[in-house]
């Protein structure tokens, strides 16, 4: 099953081909230019250069969340652009099961952490078990405090993975756990990452029309936190006055 997968869920962009679980090509771009301008050249570039067609792809696979609201916004449409003419089938992948694929070999708990801002972060924990991943928890929006609780009570040395790694690796040796950090290239997300949990999801039945596909945020936006607040207050200025 060859897989074109999209990764632009935070600052880096990524874009892979794979035939099962096999890497066929990727390209990595981490340079600060906008997803919008990145995201699609690459697909491009990438197909031509491997000498492969959108055509061929049988499944177009995108990050789905959590990540930054643009970039999760632009990874989607891109993937329903894509898979659209075709009527190919699609695979919204957890950002955070994707981060822990490109570790699954190893025999260990992976904590997959994103910064979410305001004293959280986007995580997801895995048991990998030479190969194959064990999901431990939901993908959620936790405090760091709590996390370091959670960690205390499981007792395990603990692999960080994702750009929120060393944020939460020194917050946690503070507290005495040990956790370490994955190596440099293995600890930003990746679409190759993306296109594994898109093989998992084929597997179990769970593709869906470009049409059903969309971003899964796991938190409101700041504007729309900013516009819940004020219809709140208003709320309670009608109740006083």
């Amino acid at each position: 099953m060859k897989i074109l997968a999209l990764e632009s869920s935070a600052t880096a962009a990524s874009v892979a081909v794979c035939e099962d679980e096999t890497l066929l090509a990727q390209s990595f771009q981490h340079s600060g230019l906008t997803h919008s301008r990145t995201l699609m050249p690459m697909c491009r570039d990438l197909l031509e250069n491997c000498g492969l067609t959108l055509e061929e792809m049988e499944v177009v696979a995108v990050a789905a969340g959590p990540g930054s609201f643009t970039g999760l916004r632009i990874g989607v449409a891109a993937a329903k652009g894509l898979a659209w003419p075709g009527d190919k089938p699609c695979a919204g992948v957890s950002t955070l099961e994707a981060m822990a694929w490109p570790l699954a070999h190893l025999e260990a708990d992976l904590c997959a952490v994103m910064d979410a801002r305001r004293n959280q972060v986007y995580n997801a924990r895995f048991q990998a078990r030479g190969g194959i991943l064990e999901r431990l928890c939901p993908d959620r929006a936790i405090p760091v405090e709590e996390l370091a609780l959670e960690l205390e009570n499981r007792k395990k040395p603990q692999i960080l993975v994702g750009d929120g790694a060393e944020l939460c690796y020194n917050e946690l040796t503070k507290r005495g756990l040990a956790v370490a950090l994955a190596p440099p290239h293995l600890r930003l997300q990746s679409a190759w990452g993306v296109a594994r949990g898109a093989l998992e999801l084929a597997r179990q039945g769970a593709l869906v029309p470009a049409a059903a596909l969309a971003p899964v945020y796991h938190r409101l936006s700041q504007a729309e936190r900013e516009r819940l607040a004020k219809v709140e207050n208003s709320k309670g200025e009608e109740q006083h006055g």
